[in-house]
């Protein structure tokens, strides 16, 4: 029974990293789809989303059962909880990866994005990518020490935010109010995709430490 339990407990692990692996291809696509005006990758994005729900939602039934059943106390009861945490929050990153896909199949067949602002958007996605697949990474290895460095990592992100928004507020700007909404919005999900990678890290810290990540500190 004890060995029965600790595969459940493993598979919860799995499916967040697989989660993780369905989010970044979702960013990636959903970059594509806003920059290039590709309507195919909008598509795969918008129904690819139901394989992170349903991820989501066999993570949540798990952790109930396992809850009734098992009744797990102490370092099992937090890695039960957390798990569900951190599903909560990949699941929205592929809600985020949606919504920029939305934005570009209402664009197609022009692109949503000014060709002045396609540098920084790309950034933004790449950045985007960077986040998940280190969060991903933490997940698997249970490294609570590199989960810490995902909050710095995502100051990027939030600069490259202002950046657009500066942008859009410069006298120069003349593409109107559609445009603005459109570019506005993007970048506000790639903003929020970060910020629940963060979450997923500052879950994995409390997971494996106990602790929360402002009081968690990295042996020497």
């Amino acid at each position: 029974m004890r060995d029965t339990y600790h595969e459940e407990l493993d598979a919860l692990g799995g499916r967040l990293i697989e989660m993780t692996r369905l989010a970044r291809h979702a960013i990636a696509r959903a970059t594509t789809a806003l920059l290039d005006a590709d309507l195919t990758a909008a598509q795969e994005v918008i129904s690819g989303d139901e394989d992170i729900n349903r991820l989501d939602e066999e993570i949540e039934a798990s952790v109930f059962d396992l809850m009734a059943r098992q009744q797990p106390v102490a370092t099992d009861l937090r890695t039960i909880i957390t798990a569900l945490h951190m599903s909560g929050d990949l699941e929205r990153m592929g809600d985020h990866a949606v919504h920029i896909a939305k934005i570009a199949r209402r664009r197609h067949p022009d692109s949503a994005i000014p060709s002045e602002l396609r540098s920084i958007v790309l950034e933004m996605g790449h950045q985007a990518e960077l986040l998940v697949i280190k969060a991903g990474e933490v997940v698997e290895n249970r490294d609570a020490e590199t989960a810490l460095e995902l909050d710095s990592d995502d100051d990027r992100m939030d600069k490259l935010r202002r950046k657009l928004l500066r942008r859009i507020l410069s006298p120069e700007w003349k593409h109107g109010v559609e445009s603005t909404m459109d570019v506005t919005l993007a970048g506000r999900f790639y903003e929020r995709f970060g910020d629940h990678a963060v979450h997923v890290a500052d879950n994995l810290v409390y997971m494996v430490t106990g602790e929360k990540p402002k009081d968690f500190e990295p042996e020497a």
